[in-house]
């Protein structure tokens, strides 16, 4: 088996042909905008790794155009610090949970977030979908490892505190989007092999492109709108 690793340099030169999902978007615009409808539902989704709500403007767009209630987050940009980051999303989601669970999305660490969000607190949370989420070892198989590193944190240690909130079930329905083709986060460190409540999507794009992707926003709009059933 091979060992688990990040993604080469060679590989993250394919995140170069993102623009090409935007292309793909436009047409799919038509098949899209005919998904099953949201009823105002509370959607909340969350960036990657070093970026902020504007990176979400197009998929919270979609999400609005079908009638769900797509909001960002208030912690301006995603600066990785995990533990203070979970512990303003959780209130967070409790605010917006007065009226009921709501569903998250995220992107990259944002979806790893998500989950722990809702590993949390699973009475707010209905179901949670990632995108390229790295659920094995934090940022050590991925691109942005290096960047982590240079502020003083192992790798290890990270990889070691992932692996304890295990301990901790996931019992909140969990739909995974990855991609072979990500060229930033491990593919392999997107599977969560602990957790029967998480169901895999294999689509085909580069991890910048995950959030412009018309098969993921076509996973998004099936499963939000099956939630309901």
């Amino acid at each position: 088996m091979t060992a688990l690793k990040a993604p080469s340099p060679l590989a993250l030169l394919r995140e170069t042909f993102t623009p090409v999902t935007f292309a793909s978007l436009l047409a799919s615009s038509p098949f899209l905008a005919a998904q099953q409808r949201g009823y105002g539902e509370t959607v909340l989704v969350w960036p990657g790794f070093g970026a902020g709500n504007a990176s979400t403007t197009a998929l919270r767009g979609y999400l609005n155009y079908l009638g769900y209630d797509a909001q960002g987050w208030s912690v301006g940009t995603n600066n990785g610090d995990v533990l203070r980051l979970l512990d303003e999303l959780t209130a967070e989601v409790h605010r917006h949970a007065d009226k009921g669970p709501v569903q998250l999305i995220g992107w990259s660490l944002g979806g790893y977030l998500a989950r722990e969000v809702a590993r949390d607190c699973p009475d707010q949370v209905q179901q949670v979908i990632t995108l390229g989420s790295p659920v094995v070892g934090g940022p050590k198989y991925t691109a942005v490892a290096s960047a982590f590193a240079a502020r003083g944190e192992s790798m290890d240690d990270i990889e070691r505190q992932v692996l304890e909130r295990y301990d901790n079930p996931l019992n909140v329905p969990v739909h995974a989007i990855y991609s072979k083709l990500d060229g930033v986060v491990a593919w392999q460190a997107c599977i969560d092999h602990r957790s029967p409540n998480v169901t895999h999507h294999e689509i085909a794009s580069t991890h910048a492109g995950l959030g412009f992707s018309p098969a993921a926003y076509r996973i998004i709009a099936q499963k939000l709108a099956r939630q309901r059933r």
